[in-house]
């Protein structure tokens, strides 16, 4: 396998990768920030929920791989000699290594204990001896590995007041359940009659097959499908589609119920305070890396 690795300006990197991956051939085509770690170096991606502040770096490093040193070199011939290219630059084109990428995938997720005895496992590792609760999952197309510390945390929660509150949860919503892993979560801790939505058709197909594997039961399905009102209500999204939400989510929630908010920056807290006040008393539950967790009950 030949690295093909290129130097462009900001505005040549969108035609230069859609030619290497629809007509030169290429494999596969990165591009990252070519001055990184200097102090040239550009924010390109603003916080979370809010627009990027620029469409590119002004310089961006543009690695494209190729089967071979012919396709390769054809390509850089051919890219080079486009007008729009002129201030495109051949850097290097070097072989590189064949790696086993299926086994260095999985070096890169290893089992996660939440809380004492509660363990997220994918499906290649051995249980823990001291696991007493296992949610087996795998990395996939929708969020939730339980390896983000805003999941984390949503688990941790469920873990430390299931003892007290499971048996009031007869209904749950998980709202943007991505993987599922919250409500699989809630299900090992006790709770029935779990719903778990999202707007990404292949999170429902994700959430459906984790939990068929966990062996619980979950009704995975879009928005629409929520109805009524839960005892225990999760959201682990953003800071500004949550306060969106707000409405939408407390109507869900059955009085004496628990809201259970996660994606939350630390120095968000105090706005998604103001947005729930209407309905409900928000305190930070827990704290994670940056983020928070933010739990509420509806009087």
């Amino acid at each position: 396998m030949i690295e093909l690795l290129l130097l462009a300006p900001e505005d040549a990197v969108e035609p230069l990768t859609d030619a290497l991956i629809d007509e030169l051939g290429a494999l596969s085509a990165s591009v990252e920030d070519a001055d990184a770690d200097t102090e040239a170096e550009q924010a390109l991606f603003g916080e979370p929920g809010m627009p990027a502040p620029a469409g590119g770096w002004k310089r961006s490093r543009v690695v494209a791989l190729f089967e071979n040193d012919q396709a390769a070199t054809e390509a850089s011939t051919l890219l080079l000699a486009q007008a729009w290219a002129k201030d495109v630059a051949l850097v290097a084109m070097r072989p590189i290594q064949e790696q086993d990428w299926v086994r260095l995938t999985q070096s890169q997720f290893a089992p996660v204990e939440i809380s004492p005895g509660f363990w997220i496992v994918p499906s290649w590792h051995e249980v823990p001896e001291s696991a007493q609760r296992v949610i087996r999952l795998d990395p996939g197309l929708a969020f939730g590995t339980g390896t983000h510390p805003t999941t984390r945390m949503c688990l941790r929660w469920t873990a430390r007041q299931a003892g007290e509150l499971a048996p009031r949860w007869s209904r749950v919503l998980d709202y943007g359940c991505g993987s599922g892993i919250l409500a699989i979560g809630a299900a090992l801790h006790g709770a029935k009659a779990i719903a778990a939505v999202d707007i990404d058709p292949a999170a429902v197909q994700a959430t459906r097959a984790n939990a068929e594997a966990n062996r619980v039961s979950v009704n995975a399905g879009l928005p629409e499908t929520a109805q009524g009102q839960y005892p225990l209500v999760y959201a682990n999204i953003l800071a500004t589609p949550l306060k969106l939400l707000a409405p939408l989510l407390c109507s869900h929630l059955a009085p004496g119920g628990h809201l259970v908010l996660a994606g939350i920056l630390e120095r968000q807290a105090d706005e998604l305070t103001a947005a729930y006040a209407p309905w409900l008393a928000l305190q930070v539950a827990d704290r994670d890396e940056g983020w928070v967790l933010m739990t509420g009950a509806m009087a």
